[in-house]
């Protein structure tokens, strides 16, 4: 079956960084578009960035400039570096393909 496992978040202080890594299985990996999602509370989930097989990458409007999806075939894993983060960034974050979803990861921007 498939699983998706996310790992990274944490707590960063406004302006730091953090990098966000799914690692996926049970796909094809190397031909499968996947993306970053976001729910913070009270809050519909939000599209953050995807990346297509042949890494064409889109980025949701609030996080253009900011944040970077990029992928690793050999390693079946997907990352978000997330540079310069607010406080409006903190939500769980999970990694998608499909219709199948990682468990999330928290993150936390706040001083």
């Amino acid at each position: 079956q498939v699983q998706l496992v996310e790992s990274g978040g944490g707590l960063v202080q406004p302006g730091g960084s953090l990098r966000l890594s799914c690692t996926a299985s049970g796909i094809i990996f190397s031909i499968s578009g996947m993306s970053w999602y976001r729910q913070a509370p009270g809050k519909e989930r939000e599209l953050v960035a995807s990346i297509t097989g042949s890494s064409n990458t889109h980025y949701g409007d609030s996080v253009k400039g900011r944040f970077t999806v990029s992928r690793d075939n050999a390693e079946n894993t997907v990352y978000l570096q997330m540079n310069s983060l607010k406080p409006e960034d903190t939500a769980v974050y999970y990694c998608n393909v499909g219709r199948h979803w990682g468990q999330g990861t928290q993150v936390t921007v706040s001083s």
